[in-house]
């Protein structure tokens, strides 16, 4: 990205057929985080999501981590800094994209990076990553959601015990809770995910918005008012639906329908 001050540490590079990939490069520092960094990420993702040409968005990192998390050494301009401020806050602005998000985990993801990590839609880790949360031994609050978002993904008494003792989560056990889609061996990662994301990528896209949409804010919610908010958005949807809509629908089935079906992912 052209960006001022650190254009080179927060890398977007769009590939063809609508996937955009952002890496974190600062390999040297296993890609922690300074405030800069943090700002030109948020950007990043804001940006994705106006990009008309982008459909799935890979987040990944370079070299033998993911993400190490915060650089301590810029922490006060990190955790005194406007962190309020929606705009340069990378997981807010993930939470907005509407498209996609898959994350390529290599190595470590640590904290800051682990809070990233989770707020990806689809994970896709090498078999050697490990996700760490270690703002107990280093007496940082957690602000970007690891202590609300993991207990709801792998259970309450895995993540007391992960965040407590901040002792490692190796990706084979997270692929087993649930927490890691695909655990692949060492630097297939962003393989892995350039091939999820081509599939997602065949189907319909308004669709794909509108079901990631539902299921994200769904989890916010009990399940009965989930179901609801789901017979509530698909009245409107197809309420909303003229005839030619409803033709092209038929005529896009019927295409899907007489290929061979994809394998299984």
């Amino acid at each position: 990205m052209d960006q001022t001050g650190c254009e080179d540490l927060i890398q977007v590079k769009k590939e063809s057929g609508g996937i955009a990939i952002i890496t974190i490069n600062r390999p040297k520092s296993l890609n922690s985080l300074t405030r800069a960094m943090m700002v030109d990420l948020a950007r990043a993702f804001k940006e994705m999501d106006a990009d008309e040409s982008v459909q799935v968005v890979i987040f990944t990192g370079a070299g033998r981590s993911f993400c190490s998390g915060v650089d301590l050494t810029a922490a006060e301009s990190v955790f005194k800094g406007d962190v309020k401020d929606p705009e340069t806050d990378p997981v807010i602005q993930m939470e907005r994209l509407r498209k996609p998000i898959i994350g390529a985990i290599n190595g470590f993801a640590i904290t800051a990076g682990f809070e990233l990590a989770l707020a990806c839609d689809i994970l896709v880790a090498s078999r050697g990553a490990k996700f760490m949360d270690t703002h107990a031994r280093f007496g940082i609050f957690p602000s970007w959601g690891l202590s609300q978002k993991l207990s709801r993904i792998i259970g309450a008494n895995k993540a007391r015990e992960v965040s407590l003792t901040s002792m490692p989560l190796t990706a084979d056990v997270a692929g087993k809770l649930g927490f890691v889609n695909h655990v692949v061996e060492e630097g297939e990662a962003l393989k892995k995910a350039i091939e999820i994301a081509e599939a997602i990528i065949k189907n319909e896209q308004g669709m794909v918005l509108r079901i990631k949409s539902v299921i994200n804010d769904g989890l916010k919610l009990d399940l009965g008012h989930a179901l609801t908010l789901e017979k509530e958005r698909a009245h409107a949807y197809y309420s909303g639906m003229t005839k030619e809509q409803f033709k092209k629908m038929q005529v896009f089935i019927a295409g899907r329908g007489s290929k061979k079906p994809s394998p299984k992912l």
